[in-house]
């Protein structure tokens, strides 16, 4: 590959590559594109090679990813879509050791689920958005809640704005206005102090050598969550097609 190449060139010479390794063709989202700083999708068809003959589109399953069962539930997809969990899995076991309520344990296993499958940005509101059908109406308020909550301290219950955002963001990082407003209705919600627990069980849970397990929330998961028997995304609900897109994160259409 010639030295002058740009990274930009390089990174798309490597997807080239491995591209033409597989039996099937991946296209990419605009999204995607937008987290490499491009616009648009790309990969659609019209940049097809000889390579490409006798190759088709993914109308299924991605076979770079882990396959899933036909009726997914919760667990397959932290099983075959997730990474970080173990800071969710944290960050319940903080709660269940400090006896919180199950509705607490669950917003705290399942805060930043987003984060872990789906998206970064606004995750909190994402998050929410994933689960409503299937939890608690309290649950799903307290993770879309907590997205604005972290951002301000509560010396009530010992939560200070964390070291971890001066890092990440500088010292002079301000939210933007949607997140103070929401703060705003969030600090007299009646449910406000379900959503202020998950930044507290958020703080502690970022050690990566905890060794935590699925296991002790399996019985609160079976109580609390709604698994829909046609399994995740096939239950015609209003976030179907959420979890179908993480199923299949690269469906042609």
């Amino acid at each position: 590959m010639a030295a002058n190449t740009s990274l930009s060139e390089r990174a798309d010479a490597l997807e080239r590559k491995m591209s033409d390794e597989l039996d099937v063709l991946i296209s990419k989202s605009a999204l995607f594109n937008m987290a490499d700083g491009k616009l648009g999708a790309s990969n659609t068809g019209s940049e097809r090679t000889p390579k490409d003959e006798g190759k088709y589109f993914v109308m299924d399953d991605d076979p770079r990813l882990p396959k899933m069962p036909a009726k997914p539930t919760l667990l397959d997809f932290f099983n075959c879509r997730a990474k970080g969990i173990n800071h969710l899995l944290q960050s319940a076991t903080h709660a269940l050791k400090a006896s919180m309520p199950e509705t607490t344990i669950l917003a705290c296993l399942l805060h930043d689920i987003a984060n872990a499958i789906f998206i970064k940005s606004d995750h909190g509101y994402w998050g929410a958005q994933l689960i409503e059908p299937y939890v608690a109406e309290e649950v799903s308020w307290a993770v879309r809640a907590h997205q604005a909550l972290r951002f301000f301290p509560d010396e009530s219950v010992g939560y200070s704005y964390p070291e971890m955002y001066i890092r990440h963001f500088g010292p002079n990082y301000e939210p933007d206005d949607y997140i103070k407003e929401a703060y705003k209705r969030a600090r007299n919600h009646k449910w406000y102090m379900t959503a202020r627990m998950i930044t507290v069980h958020d703080i502690y849970s970022f050690d990566p050598n905890a060794v935590v397990s699925w296991e002790p929330f399996v019985d609160i998961v079976g109580r609390n969550f709604k698994q829909p028997k046609e399994g995740l995304g096939f239950d015609d609900t209003p976030v179907s097609h959420m979890w179908r897109t993480i199923r299949r994160p690269t469906k042609y259409l």
